[in-house]
């Protein structure tokens, strides 16, 4: 990872003299994270896709205003942040339904161990949807991106204490609402 991290640094130096070649691999490293995180805040392929070059594009036009080359991973996700968030509140009126087959497939599945890859994958979806937008885009940051507390901070623009608190509070929603049944009747 180090490694990595260096030879981007490298990269986003060379891209930032113009050097296109090196953007296009920092693309070809960063463009599927960037993908997976916008498919998990619009919830839809294709505006994800198209969001994702949108947001490739526009790092690219601004990448000689990075000055901090270390931070270039939540520069770029708070591109990414700012693009899907135009596009969910151009979309509010007709994107307020939750897909009502997957919701109620993984409302009736009891997750546990013995549930199949795909079950599993449906009750998280679910569990994810019923959080607000910041406590579900603090879990896909933390968990499916891995970024530090400082990042999400970054990236979100607010303190660390509120990314921690929207962090922790979506997690602990997130064990109630995915406890196996025989857990919950217990509590």
């Amino acid at each position: 990872m180090i490694f990595r991290e260096a030879e981007d640094r490298d990269l986003i130096r060379k891209a930032q003299q113009g050097n296109i070649d090196a953007y296009n691999m920092l693309v070809s490293r960063w463009e599927k994270r960037v993908y997976n995180y916008l498919l998990r805040l619009v919830r839809n392929r294709e505006d994800a896709l198209d969001l994702c070059q949108d947001v490739l594009l526009k790092a690219y036009q601004n990448l000689r205003k990075l000055e901090d080359v270390e931070r270039f991973a939540s520069w770029l996700f708070r591109i990414a942040h700012n693009e899907a968030y135009s596009l969910l509140r151009r979309k509010r009126p007709e994107n307020d339904d939750i897909d009502p087959v997957a919701s109620e497939i993984a409302a009736t599945l009891p997750p546990g161990p013995s549930m199949l890859p795909m079950e599993t994958a449906l009750a998280v979806d679910a569990a994810l949807r019923r959080l607000t937008p910041d406590q579900r885009e603090a879990v896909v940051l933390k968990v499916y991106q891995g970024f530090k507390f400082e990042e999400m901070a970054e990236i979100l623009e607010c303190p660390v204490s509120t990314v921690k608190s929207r962090l922790y509070t979506a997690l602990d929603l997130l064990k109630e609402t995915l406890a196996p049944i025989s857990h919950r009747s217990t509590l």
